[in-house]
C-alpha cells in the first residue's frame, strides 16, 4: 500500500538522482569542475536518500543508519573538496 510516507522519501530519491543527473548533462557541456564535484555529491545523497528509504520503509528491523551518515559525510565532503580545489 502506498502511504504518504513512502511517496514522500520516493519523490526525495527522484529528485536527488535528477539534481545529480542534471548537473552532470551542465558538467559535460561546460566542463567546469564544480559541476562535477556538484553531480557526485547529489549522486551520493541520492545513494543516502535511498538507504533512508530502505531503512525506514523497507527494512525497519535493520539499522542502517551508520551507512547513512557515512553517505552524508562522503557527499559533504566532496562539495567541500570541490569548494576549496575550485579555489585555487
Amino acid at each position: 500500500m502506498l502511504t504518504l510516507e513512502t511517496l514522500i522519501y520516493g519523490l526525495c530519491v527522484l529528485t536527488s538522482a535528477l539534481c545529480a543527473w542534471l548537473l552532470l548533462a551542465a558538467f559535460r557541456r561546460s566542463r567546469q569542475a564544480l559541476l562535477l564535484w556538484s553531480a557526485l555529491c547529489f549522486g551520493l545523497l541520492t545513494v543516502n536518500n535511498i538507504l533512508v528509504f530502505s531503512d525506514i520503509i523497507l527494512l525497519p528491523q535493520i539499522d542502517l543508519s551508520g551507512a547513512r551518515l557515512f553517505t552524508a559525510l562522503a557527499a559533504g565532503t566532496l562539495l567541500l573538496c570541490g569548494f576549496i580545489w575550485g579555489m585555487e
